[in-house]
């Protein structure tokens, strides 16, 4: 079974709200191995809404619409969904008493616009909604020869989970064929989505049956593999053997298969040698330890560190000497390594960071240009130093910058 979700509201099309229902929709509809094939936003248009609703009826098996169950003259989904299915809206009495009486046990007149939220499409169920005033509506049956199920839920987001959860789901399950959908995340650090793809793509086009999708982020690739099958088992086993065949491809590159982030691995690996960490931060800002400390017990590893923006803070909290800013500049590798040297002995860390470099937008020159950055990792006996020069904005470059650290601590410990 296919589904659309159409997310109704003006408000959804401005910069200020978001919309996360349908977030949390797609994956309880994933639970029930359906699979969502479209999203639509639509404002409080009667046209655009009419619009909206005959295409996501077309071509959806399941299609629910969210939002536009209030009271005022904006409110359409009630009419916009009746006018395309050709089904009469009938108030249901019973119903609008609820309304009133609910009113009336919090001691507020009902006003006479809220008696359109009785409005009920022709056969369909009403969904109770026990938090809200706007109740939902299901219905199923054979429209243009097509078998269809038809769900209106309310907007507010605590008001269309509890609906979809004690009113939906029972339901769907009821009626939906067997289904299933295995997923896996691959992420894989530090290296170009198209590498990443040209080596990848080869074994993925042998599943054509797996759904494999490649996101790209700063210093970080997700690879996506899907599958639906009417036996989770057989999906699952697919599914895991083309994990598999590309971590045998990609190597050390892939630092999760679970979906964990960078910071929990490199967690799990301090944690797996005993060891402990502190950083020295310049054009990170305090980025990366807010990473590491991110991940609940990360006190086990931490130790601390410093944020050293200025050159004399690198000296007072990183004990890296002045003559050597003064010599190679504070955005160079001998800086860098200075820097993890020095706060891993003042912090008395089994390993140390630094990174130092020049995050934009100003502040570049020829010889050291905005997006060059130096991270080093210092050990017992020795100091690694990776130069990088990261493409974007000065929010990319520093996200980039603690990414790169993070791989050079995981690496330095697997």
């Amino acid at each position: 079974m296919k589904a659309e979700i159409v997310a109704i509201g003006s408000e959804l099309l401005t910069p200020f709200r978001q919309d996360t229902n349908s977030l949390y929709l797609t994956e309880k509809l994933n639970q029930l191995g359906v699979e969502v094939i479209f999203k639509t936003i639509v404002g409080d248009n009667r046209q655009h809404l009419l619009s909206a609703a005959e295409m996501a009826l077309s071509r959806g098996d399941l299609v629910i619409f969210m939002g536009g169950l209030g009271p005022t003259e904006d409110d359409l989904t009630r009419e916009a969904v009746a006018e395309v299915l050709g089904l009469q809206l009938h108030r249901d009495d019973e119903l609008l008493a609820k309304l009133e009486k609910r009113f009336a046990k919090h001691r507020i007149k009902m006003s006479p616009n809220n008696a359109k939220q009785a409005d009920i499409l022709a056969g369909a169920v009403v969904l109770p909604n026990s938090l809200g005033t706007a109740p939902g509506q299901w219905l199923a049956g054979n429209f243009d020869d097509q078998e269809k199920i038809v769900l209106l839920l309310p907007g507010p987001p605590h008001e269309l989970k509890r609906v979809f959860e004690e009113e939906c789901m029972a339901r769907l399950r009821a009626k939906l064929p067997p289904s299933f959908i295995a997923t896996r995340v691959l992420k894989v650090a530090m290296m170009p989505e198209s590498e990443c793809d040209a080596r990848v793509a080869p074994i993925y086009k042998g599943y054509p049956d797996v759904e494999t999708t490649i996101l790209a982020g700063a210093g970080e690739i997700q690879l996506h593999l899907k599958m639906q099958s009417n036996s989770l088992e057989a999906a699952q086993e697919k599914v895991d053997r083309l994990a598999g065949e590309i971590e045998d491809e990609l190597g050390d590159f892939v630092f999760s298969s679970r979906g964990e982030s960078l910071e929990q691995i490199v967690g799990y690996y301090l944690q797996m040698r005993n060891a402990t960490l502190a950083v020295a931060e310049s054009c990170t800002g305090g980025l990366l330890t807010e990473r590491i400390t991110s991940v609940s017990g990360s006190s086990r590893y931490f130790l601390g560190g410093a944020v050293v923006y200025s050159n004399d803070l690198k000296t007072d909290f990183a004990d890296v000497p002045a003559e050597l800013i003064e010599k190679h500049g504070a955005v160079s590798k001998q800086v860098a390594a200075a820097l993890a040297g020095g706060i891993r002995k003042r912090c008395k860390a089994a390993l140390g960071i630094g990174i130092t470099g020049v995050a934009g937008p100003t502040g570049g020159t020829e010889e050291k240009p905005v997006g060059l950055v130096f991270h080093a990792l210092a050990g017992e006996g020795s100091t690694d130093v990776v130069e990088r020069t990261f493409p974007g904005d000065r929010k990319r470059i520093r996200w980039f910058a603690s990414q790169q650290a993070l791989d050079m601590v995981r690496r330095k410990l697997v």
